[in-house]
């Protein structure tokens, strides 16, 4: 399947936690959810705003949070497309258990030491870490050591923090399409790499649009860092999934 979702007209009913709805023919259901106001969590997903830059959905794929169950069967709902008929369960005690277990796994592989990250309060993993509670992992910490690359003049990388889900990789690109961020490697020695001389010449909208599309700290713009106050920044208020919005039913939150 292609990672950047297209779309047609045909209409499609399906039903998510027992609610029928309507999507679109060629939208994933992830995309149908969002759509209606339905919240399912995702860490490489994303949708296209203005606030991000993007163009078009991006849906790597990655990193299995938004494993939902279709007619029984567990799938990615930003992988899958919509079809007439789906009974999707999303919202249940097993998937919220697998989704917080894939939550404890990214915390013990990572390094992640959230009173010292610039993203905390706007993290993705963090905050669903709340969402689904999660006080202590079940796993033991890996206390991997890996690079810190702060080379490029806008842009710090911190490997301990990348949890792999590829949003820079697709969304980060230059005008003539070359990314400017890479995947190598498999396995445990998989990792994100930069290409350092486009990195070098980082536009500052870029370098900002990088730090914006990263769902943790992994990525951090030079110089910027700590612009937003703690108590001010987007989960300070809010937890993740409070900012889905049902189009079909007046605006109210979900």
């Amino acid at each position: 399947m292609s990672e950047t979702i297209e779309t047609s007209s045909e209409t499609i009913t399906l039903t998510i936690d027992g609610q029928e709805i309507q999507a679109k023919a060629g939208q994933t259901i992830l995309q149908a959810a969002q759509k209606n106001g339905i919240y399912i969590p995702t860490l490489c997903a994303l949708h296209a705003s203005k606030e991000n830059g993007l163009k078009s959905d991006i849906a790597p794929g990655t990193c299995r949070i938004c494993t939902v169950r279709v007619n029984g069967r567990t799938m990615a709902a930003c992988t899958t497309p919509v079809a007439q008929d789906y009974i999707v369960e999303n919202d249940t005690e097993e998937l919220n258990d697998l989704r917080k277990t894939i939550v404890e796994l990214l915390f013990v592989e990572g390094n992640h030491f959230c009173p010292s990250c610039e993203k905390s309060g706007s993290c993705d993993l963090q905050a669903l870490a709340y969402r689904y509670q999660m006080l202590s992992p079940r796993f033991h910490y890996a206390f991997s050591s890996r690079e810190v690359n702060a080379e490029s003049p806008k842009l710090l990388f911190d490997r301990n923090r990348c949890i792999l889900c590829r949003r820079c990789v697709l969304a980060i690109t230059t005008e003539d399409g070359k990314q400017l961020f890479g995947f190598t490697k498999r396995g445990d020695k998989s990792g994100i790499i930069m290409d350092e001389e486009l990195v070098k010449n980082i536009s500052e909208e870029q370098a900002q649009q990088a730090m914006h599309i990263c769902p943790v700290g992994a990525i951090i713009r030079k110089e910027k860092g700590f612009d937003t106050p703690f108590g001010q920044r987007k989960y300070d208020h809010n937890p993740i999934g409070s900012e889905t919005v049902c189009t079909t039913c007046n605006g109210e939150k979900s």
